[in-house]
């Protein structure tokens, strides 16, 4: 599919490429990736939502079947169909993904042998890059060879931490991944953000996992808290971002925040 000549928001010749990090489950990373995409596409930026996560959270997320589809991100990463190709659109305007399917899941076994096994999402992204404002990258919940491949394809990793007990456990495994990513494949990616989720604002325990991250990663971690919401909980089963299925709510607010954020950084 083509993404069209409309002309780029910001003159860049590429795209700002962000991959959504952290090996723990259930810290927000896919809901994150899915509204963040959603907030930048209202700001008038094009983005490209990548789903590299076998589970398919965020093609799911935007209302696509990944149980209906031949081909997906797998299909690009084994060269056998363009990335182009497998670009759909979706309800929010500029905002584009290519989807997931459990078929991925074999991409980590069948990469090993590959050539330059690192750098393959890196490749097939670029031919479109220049097409889009951001791209961003939903990373499955492991430090495997699919998300190595996001650190090399990307410019910054954001980080989502849960506000609760053990915030930072596994942390720094994931932050010596970047280093090592940073010293052999990409000596460009940065930490972008540290992102705080399903923040309480009724516990001390959520400020206090706040203050403790800001303390860890310093002006790494963004202002924008995101709240803990039934509203932003439910939105994926109705296949929405949050911004179009509870625009009004604190979930759509934060989001929007985050979204002003990120510009800001890049």
């Amino acid at each position: 599919m083509s993404t069209g000549d409309s002309t780029r928001i910001d003159g860049a010749r590429e795209a700002f490429v962000i991959a959504v990090v952290n090996q723990k489950g259930g810290v927000g990373k896919s809901t994150t990736a899915v509204n963040l995409a959603a907030t930048l596409g209202d700001e008038g930026r094009r983005v490209l939502l990548i789903d590299l996560d076998p589970q398919g959270n965020a093609t799911s997320g935007y209302g696509l079947d990944k149980n209906q589809r031949e081909e997906c991100i797998y299909n690009a990463l084994l060269g056998d169909v363009p990335l182009e190709q497998l670009i759909e659109p979706v309800e929010v305007e500029h905002v584009f993904v290519v989807p997931s399917t459990i078929q991925l899941a074999g991409a980590e076994i069948e990469l090993v042998s590959s050539f330059s096994r690192e750098a393959k999402l890196k490749h097939v992204l670029m031919p479109v890059r220049g097409d889009f404002d951001f791209v961003i990258i939903d990373c499955p919940p492991s430090l495997g060879l699919l998300t190595i491949n996001a650190l090399t394809a990307a410019d910054g990793v954001l980080i989502p931490v849960q506000c609760e007990y053990y915030a930072l456990e596994g942390l720094s495994k994931l932050l010596e991944s970047v280093r090592l990513v940073k010293t052999h494949l990409n000596p460009d990616l940065e930490v972008f953000g540290v992102l705080m989720t399903m923040f309480d604002g009724r516990t001390r325990l959520s400020q206090q996992v706040v203050d403790e991250v800001r303390d860890f990663f310093e002006e790494k971690v963004f202002d924008t808290l995101i709240p803990r919401g039934v509203r932003l909980s439910e939105a994926p089963s109705f296949g929405l971002p949050v911004t179009l299925y509870d625009p009004s709510g604190r979930g759509s607010d934060a989001y929007r925040k985050l979204a002003k954020e990120v510009i800001g950084r890049v």
